[in-house]
């Protein structure tokens, strides 16, 4: 297989004698990057700083491998690293998601990384489908990569379908939610909306998938999203589950993705 390697498209960055990441506190010059990070194949992304930790922590468990300390310095993001995957939480939404996508695509770079996959891992409101279905978006310029995930899903029986993601750019109005400060549509008007996204292939509903999958494409690397529905919006507009479903639901999404990074890496 042809290596396929990280790209950036940035004249005035090779340039630079050095680079400070603002947002992980990493100095290029202060660690040996390639050293650190260039066997890594997957990074693997989430909102949550404390369902990232988590994620890494069940992982390196589980196969009884060594967990980093958190390698990012700053209050903003974590990062830990269980082997060749990382474990990095992107916090809510598109401006935070960029962010910390520049700094670890330039991570990668400097890295000399090879054959990366980055997925993410989250929560979503579904769109006609019950809560706790896990959703495969197709993506076209990486399609086998869906595909074997849903292979996965279907072998561990977690409930899954693949459909088209809607991003948004908010949770309350850009989700057409009835519960916010403000609100200038009808519950009618709402319906019809979530009518038309379903009969258009649409399974569910956040605020990360388009720049994730549109980013990491720039970047040479290949890219997947694995979310789990919280709630059917055709029926609620509040996530109102017991504590035990939810982390339950949240590790459907790690159990299919851990188990395809295991298959990927030969570690079962």
């Amino acid at each position: 297989m042809n290596s396929k390697m990280v790209q950036i498209n940035n004249p005035t960055l090779e340039k630079q004698s050095d680079d400070h990441f603002h947002h992980l506190g990493i100095t290029k010059s202060a660690i040996d990057i390639p050293k650190m990070y260039g066997d890594v194949k997957f990074v693997c992304m989430g909102g949550s700083m404390r369902r990232m930790r988590n994620y890494a922590e069940t992982f390196a468990k589980e196969l009884g491998i060594i967990i980093s300390k958190n390698l990012s310095t700053t209050d903003r993001y974590v990062m830990y690293k269980t082997g060749q995957v990382l474990w990095v939480n992107h916090g809510i939404g598109v401006p935070s998601l960029s962010v910390i996508i520049v700094e670890l695509i330039k991570l990668l770079y400097y890295a000399k990384a090879q054959n990366v996959t980055a997925i993410r891992m989250g929560t979503s409101g579904g769109v006609g489908t019950a809560p706790g279905t896990v959703i495969l978006r197709p993506a076209i310029f990486d399609a086998e990569v869906y595909q074997q995930l849903h292979k996965v899903a279907l072998q561990l029986k977690v409930p899954v379908e693949i459909g088209k993601t809607f991003s948004t750019d908010d949770f309350y109005e850009g989700q057409a939610r009835l519960d916010g400060a403000f609100c200038e549509y009808t519950e009618q008007q709402k319906l019809a909306f979530f009518n038309r996204l379903h009969s258009l292939g649409v399974r569910n509903i956040e605020m990360e998938t388009l720049c994730f999958a549109s980013m990491f494409n720039r970047g040479n690397i290949k890219a997947a999203v694995v979310c789990v529905t919280l709630l059917d919006r055709l029926k609620d507009d509040q996530v109102l589950l017991e504590h035990g479903d939810l982390i339950e639901f949240e590790m459907r999404v790690f159990k299919v993705v851990s188990m395809y990074i295991k298959q990927q890496l030969k570690l079962c």
